[in-house]
């Protein structure tokens, strides 16, 4: 892991500075070992945090992990689904019920260390960003454990299938370690509609036209074997939730959602 410690204010009783949203499905082999990285990390640092994991209709033990754990991280919270719903539907869940000024959007195995925050914070509070996500494509160094060569592959196809749908510029959208602006994404997540693995695109589009700027910041990232992403089905899936949100964003349907 990272040794760099990010320069976050103090804790406060009253309101968390920092929001982790991770969103979970079927993660009682992992989650454990991820709330205890979580907590040496705002243990360390000092930071007033909340974490909120949104179990999506898991079918382990990864809601009764959480609860048990709850005793060894003040602030952690347990959200439920109605049912497994996607990993786009557990962000905004997530999101809907942070209270942090700053929400990170991390997943549940931690592939990029919780301590890759102090990378994405000056973005936001030195610089004037609205969000800084992170990014394996900027400097491949800093990806320890890659992904096989088909996922590789398969990747840079979608990121271009990505730019030239959207017209968003960024090398890497789904990288799952993001830092966003609550006040500022807040109209972002309430258009949002994509239910699962697409959700990036979408939030990053929505921001673009917005008028929210958003960083893509190198992050060091190591590849879990475990995935959740089929390459057939979740691929297929990802390519109709692009095509639909271009054209519903070509059509003006995001200013339908009421």
């Amino acid at each position: 892991m990272s040794d760099q410690r990010p320069d976050l204010p103090p804790a406060s009783a009253r309101q968390p500075e920092l929001s982790i949203v991770i969103p979970a499905y079927n993660e009682e082999g992992r989650i454990v070992p991820t709330l205890n990285a979580i907590a040496r990390f705002l243990q360390e640092s000092g930071v007033a945090a909340e974490v909120l994991v949104v179990d999506d209709g898991s079918s382990d033990g990864t809601a009764r992990c959480v609860e048990r754990f709850g005793g060894s991280l003040p602030g952690l919270r347990l959200l439920v689904n109605p049912g497994n719903r996607g990993k786009g539907y557990s962000i905004r869940h997530g999101f809907r019920e942070s209270r942090g000024r700053r929400v990170l959007l991390t997943d549940a195995d931690l592939s990029t260390p919780i301590e890759e925050v102090g990378k994405l914070l000056p973005a936001l509070e030195r610089d004037g960003f609205g969000g800084a996500i992170g990014s394996r494509a900027v400097d491949r160094s800093t990806v320890e454990l890659p992904q096989g060569w088909l996922r590789q592959t398969m990747g840079k196809s979608f990121n271009l299938l990505v730019r030239l749908l959207t017209g968003l510029s960024f090398r890497d959208t789904q990288c799952g370690f993001k830092l966003l602006d609550r006040k500022a994404f807040a109209p972002v997540f309430h258009m949002a509609r994509v239910d699962r693995f697409s959700y990036d695109v979408e939030i990053l589009m929505l921001a673009s036209r917005q008028g929210i700027r958003v960083s893509e910041i190198p992050v060091l990232w190591r590849n879990s074997p475990q995935s959740k992403v089929s390459l057939l089905r979740d691929s297929t899936q990802m390519l109709w939730d692009i095509i639909r949100i271009t054209l519903r964003a070509r059509t003006g349907g995001y200013r339908d959602k009421s």
